[in-house]
């Protein structure tokens, strides 16, 4: 919501007055200088909304305030031009009211559009989110990377390199929706308090890498649009795309990495496929480049990429690992019970060139078990496993 600065208001004033931690309504207005406030100026305040609220027989914002259990002076703030010694029966005014509960309710057949709709909606109450393109897909779609937190310590989440996995990019936004809840309300997630981690840690997360190819499993061949020909042809003719891993072009995006990429292409498919086809060169697609970027444009001191499925944490590329990986991946697996594995027969992927461009801790989290894509009867059971994943991502 958005509030008129009066004369003498500040933020640490606001931050007291709606309950809500300084550094968030700092955030949250990042092109106003707290220090040079004006009268008149709008500010956004995270955490709320303002509905509208009809003025009854024997209404006062003091009667009011205790009805709706917050102070006289937040009403005032919100109503300004709102003569509250004459209130009027049938007049309007805006009752500030603290969002309690996610915003985020509908997770399953998770589509692009589904997500840039709860991410905006997010952005509304939580504005000291940061949203970024990092660059566009096949088709044209925003790969969307949120920010969260002040601190100096950069981690990265991110999901959907394979488009039958799109249960990932369910979990991190369920994720993103808890903390900013969690940190507003001061409320803890498994006992954790939050604001310390949000004040320590800026938390990069791009939920879907390939949002071309979940549209495509999760639409079928009319989400291809131009390319509607191209995929019906890469998939046999046939319109179920649940086995489809790859982007719009079918290239596998999770095998487009330099980091022996030519050991995957010298044995895995030459063209086009529904998955593990590397592609004609290392990043030749706009979605593994534009990951790489974000990656060498960033000083990330670990990077997480969600999977599914086999409740396994890959974590090793050609002993360039460092020492610390294995201490963190032992804390993954002791707070998801998913198994730490070093090194897999496998090349070419996202966290393979981090840790061998970077020297840094890189990991594979496998999320689930099954046959991909995982029904969402899982997702539950596989948001409480992963949880512990990303909380510890935060405090380590």
């Amino acid at each position: 919501m958005e509030v008129t600065i009066r004369p003498g208001d500040t933020f640490w004033y606001y931050s007291q007055l709606f309950d809500i931690p300084l550094v968030l309504i700092k955030q949250s207005n990042p092109q106003t200088n707290p220090e040079q406030l004006a009268a008149g100026q709008r500010v956004k305040i995270p955490g709320y909304v303002m509905p509208n609220y009809t003025i009854a027989v024997n209404d006062t914002l003091w009667k009011l305030a205790i009805k709706y259990n917050i102070p006289v002076d937040l009403l005032q703030l919100a109503n300004q031009e709102v003569n509250a010694d004459n209130l009027q029966i049938g007049q309007t005014i805006r009752i500030p009211e603290r969002v309690n509960q996610m915003l985020i309710s509908d997770l399953d057949q998770y589509t692009f559009n589904k997500m840039e709709m709860d991410i905006n909606n997010l952005m509304e109450v939580y504005p000291f989110i940061v949203k970024q393109s990092i660059g566009n897909s096949v088709m044209g779609k925003d790969l969307i990377e949120l920010q969260i937190g002040s601190g100096n310590k950069q981690v990265h989440i991110d999901g959907s390199f394979h488009a039958n996995e799109w249960i990932t990019t369910s979990t991190i936004m369920r994720f993103v929706n808890e903390y900013v809840l969690s940190v507003t309300n001061k409320r803890p997630i498994r006992g954790l308090n939050m604001l310390p981690l949000f004040n320590e840690t800026l938390l990069s997360v791009v939920p879907m890498v390939n949002p071309d190819g979940v549209n495509l499993v999760l639409n079928g061949a009319s989400a291809a649009e131009a390319f509607q020909e191209e995929v019906l042809e890469i998939n046999n003719q046939s319109n179920n795309f649940t086995n489809w891993k790859a982007n719009i072009k079918g290239v596998d995006l999770n095998k487009q990495f330099p980091a022996l990429w030519q050991v995957e292409a010298e044995r895995k498919p030459d063209s086009p496929q529904p998955r593990d086809y590397p592609g004609p060169y290392p990043l030749s697609e706009p979605e593994s480049s534009a990951m790489a970027n974000l990656a060498s444009e960033r000083n990330f001191l670990r990077l997480n990429a969600f999977h599914t499925q086999g409740e396994v944490i890959y974590w090793g590329f050609e002993g360039l690992e460092p020492p610390v990986s294995e201490v963190i991946v032992n804390e993954y697996f002791r707070v998801s019970g998913y198994e730490p594995v070093r090194y897999i027969d496998s090349y070419a992927g996202y966290k393979d060139w981090y840790i061998q461009d970077f020297r840094q801790p890189g990991f594979t989290i496998e999320l689930g078990t099954g046959i991909n894509p995982l029904p969402f009867a899982q997702f539950e059971e596989i948001y409480q496993e992963s949880l512990g994943i990303m909380l510890a991502n935060l405090y380590l």
